[in-house]
């Protein structure tokens, strides 16, 4: 029987500029293949072939999304095996723990033409240099969407009643854990529930969520204390030893989206655009900020204020997202140049190389289990 894929973004576009997870998600690895080598060298292919390999052999699989080109991923981990393998080129630097004992570099270059690849060396620069300055103007609008962003959420701050927040909040810390206390370290992995993407915001809340027995669709409008709640509750879990995985805003890295709690089946999430979602099945459940602690009629008293606001913040977030996708356009006519100058066939010998050494690792967890 086949494993399960778990789908997430680990890296995000954010308004603080690029922001990588990584180091969360590749804790407890015993192995790890960092990959280098220009664009279109079949890095994500590679990847893909490996994981959905290991998932046909009934492997549980987590594939790490890219979350500047939709058809790609910047990672997978194979958790059993305590075997993943990254995209290693910038802006994903990782830093190695322990080179050639855990990590190991595999370099893609091999593959290519250097010769050809000189022929084209003023397009490679100049088509790098344009994709860094679309990065960055999409940095740049994404932190203006924020600063927005910020005007919008201090209407409701002012307009919210601080004391049921925190009656709120301790009520679920009690729903969820009660007196329960784990014998152990929590085990606590900092994901992204979403990423702005060039095709716009992209999230695996169904994906992510399939398996939970619980879930709970926060409600509200921004400043109503979403996050901060979701914060507490991290916390609150964490000192008890429950695992926890955090899912921070695609958006704002300072800010939460979700947290799960897998051990004991719940999951609670912010449920408002992008990533809006309605209960669908036994044991959802909708917590509604707005309705429990803003002042009743905010919406309407503060409504010519808020209107503009809000057209205001969708505008730079689409200008935002513009530059993401012309980002992308520059990366596929830089990728048109090394893919010609591939030798995939050098591409394929390592892929095998690197799937006889997992089997290999798998071969020894089996011999030897933990």
């Amino acid at each position: 029987m086949a494993g399960k894929i778990k789908n997430y973004f680990a890296g995000g576009n954010t308004a603080k500029g690029f922001h990588n997870l990584y180091d969360s998600n590749l804790q407890g690895l015993e192995r790890l293949y960092i990959l280098k080598g220009g664009p279109g060298t079949g890095k994500s292919s590679l990847m893909k072939n490996i994981g959905n390999e290991w998932l046909e052999k009934g492997y549980d699989i987590e594939f790490l999304h890219c979350s500047s080109d939709n058809n790609s991923i910047d990672g997978v981990i194979i958790r059993a095996l305590k075997v993943g393998i990254v995209d290693g080129t910038a802006p994903h630097v990782i830093e190695p723990k322990a080179p050639g004992a855990v990590e190991q570099y595999i370099n893609l270059g091999e593959a290519w033409d250097a010769k050809a690849l000189a022929g084209e060396k003023t397009n490679i620069q100049r088509l790098t240099k344009q994709i860094s300055a679309s990065f960055n103007l999409a940095y740049s609008t994404f932190k203006q969407a924020l600063d927005i962003h910020d005007d919008w959420e201090k209407i409701y701050i002012d307009n919210m009643d601080f004391e049921k927040a925190d009656q709120l909040t301790n009520k679920l810390i009690q729903n969820f854990f009660g007196k329960l206390k784990l014998n152990k370290q929590s085990d606590i992995r900092h994901r992204f529930l979403g990423a702005a993407t060039p095709k716009g915001a992209v999230d695996f809340v169904p994906n992510l969520t399939e398996d939970i027995e619980k879930r709970y669709f926060i409600k509200g409008r921004p400043g109503s204390g979403k996050s901060t709640m979701l914060k507490k509750l991290a916390a609150a879990a964490e000192a008890r030893g429950i695992d926890t995985e955090v899912y921070h805003c695609g958006f704002d890295p300072n800010s939460l989206d979700m947290v799960i709690f897998r051990e004991l089946g719940i999951a609670i999430f912010d449920s408002t655009a992008p990533h809006e979602y309605f209960p669908s099945r036994a044991g959802d459940e909708i917590i509604d900020m707005y309705e429990l602690l803003i002042t009743p009629g905010t919406d309407e008293i503060y409504e010519d204020k808020i209107k503009p606001i809000a057209e205001s913040y969708k505008g730079k977030m689409k200008e935002a997202i513009s530059y993401l996708a012309r980002a992308k356009e520059l990366h596929d006519q830089l990728e048109a140049i090394y893919v010609p100058a591939m030798d995939f066939a050098v591409v394929e010998h390592i892929r095998a190389r690197i799937s006889e050494e997992i089997r290999q690792v798998e071969h020894e967890t089996i011999e030897s289990p933990q």
